[in-house]
């Protein structure tokens, strides 16, 4: 694919086009360039992508173009596509209702921390596309509110963080319950750990293989540094290193919610009103914090690591 290729020469439905020209995007990233005339074709991919390289839409154009070209069977979506945390499958779907605005596609979200009532009644629409955590999608596949016999492609994003977060043999039986012998299969990942090699080589059929930048390599654009301390001194120097550098929008990350608490103690100490998000906060609180996040032209947010991937913040300027 040429370097200077732009949207409308690869193929996709004119609707999408249209929704991509009001959303002012023109030409594709190199993901996007690879992946999309590839998934239009109809093949397996394995995709080794950073977060931040419009992975995302790499593989949600095509799949709503497969959409349009199609039809389905009532109640039975034809996508399924899983993320492994809700704020991840919740930035998803914003991106579906995006690229999807001149259509009448419809997308369901499953995730953890929502009403399971609301998301049966949700499915009983008829959905095209689920976007999904895999905890949830198995509890209502358990519960036979799922029909999968009509899935025609398969999503699985963010494989080595599932890898991370325990939920490969959760994916797993996922990909064993879609009964379709000619579904495709799409994953994702930033790195290619031997568990995944192996997920992708069960499940996909002679997938294609992508890789964009090496994996585990940090963007040419980001400046790091490295501040030695000791374990008794880390959150007074953390706090220091803030009150100094003054950073307009920055995200602060712990390992424990118990550390979360201590650097949030003291950062209020020294005037300062940092948010807190972790996985022990409600769904709606989450939601407003990460609202109040992007809102905020000056936001400090200490985070687990529940939110390491799946926040797409504009002008941050220290992590």
């Amino acid at each position: 694919m040429a370097k200077n290729s732009k949207f409308h020469t690869l193929g996709l439905d004119p609707k999408i086009i249209a929704a991509l020209d009001t959303l002012g995007f023109e030409t594709p990233t190199p993901i996007q360039a690879r992946v999309i005339p590839l998934a239009l074709n109809k093949k397996d991919i394995v995709g080794c992508a950073q977060t931040g390289t419009g992975k995302t839409a790499s593989f949600l154009l095509p799949l709503l173009h497969h959409l349009l070209k199609s039809s389905g069977r009532a109640l039975m979506p034809r996508e399924i596509i899983l993320e492994p945390t809700r704020e991840l499958a919740l930035q998803v779907q914003k991106a579906f209702k995006d690229f999807s605005q001149r259509t009448s596609l419809k997308s369901c979200l499953l995730i953890g921390g929502e009403s399971l009532l609301k998301q049966e009644k949700e499915l009983a629409q008829g959905p095209d596309v689920l976007i999904a955590t895999p905890g949830r999608f198995l509890d209502l596949f358990e519960r036979g509110r799922l029909l999968l016999a009509q899935t025609q492609f398969l999503i699985i994003d963010e494989a080595d963080r599932m890898l991370d977060m325990g939920f490969i043999p959760d994916v797993e039986r996922i990909a064993k319950s879609l009964p379709n012998p000619q579904r495709h299969t799409l994953l994702f990942s930033a790195t290619m750990p031997a568990p995944i090699r192996k997920l992708a080589d069960q499940f996909l059929k002679a997938p294609e293989e992508i890789t964009i930048s090496p994996p585990a390599t940090t963007a040419e654009t980001i400046d790091q540094f490295l501040l030695n301390t000791t374990q008794k001194n880390k959150i007074s120097d953390l706090t220091q290193l803030i009150v100094q550098e003054s950073p307009k929008k920055s995200i602060v990350f712990c390992n424990r919610k118990r550390d979360i608490a201590n650097v949030l103690k003291s950062l209020q100490k020294h005037g300062l009103s940092p948010l807190e998000l972790h996985g022990d906060l409600s769904q709606k609180i989450r939601s407003e914090t990460l609202e109040n996040f992007h809102k905020t032209p000056s936001a400090l947010l200490i985070a687990s690591d529940v939110a390491a991937r799946g926040i797409d913040v504009k002008d941050l300027t220290h992590v």
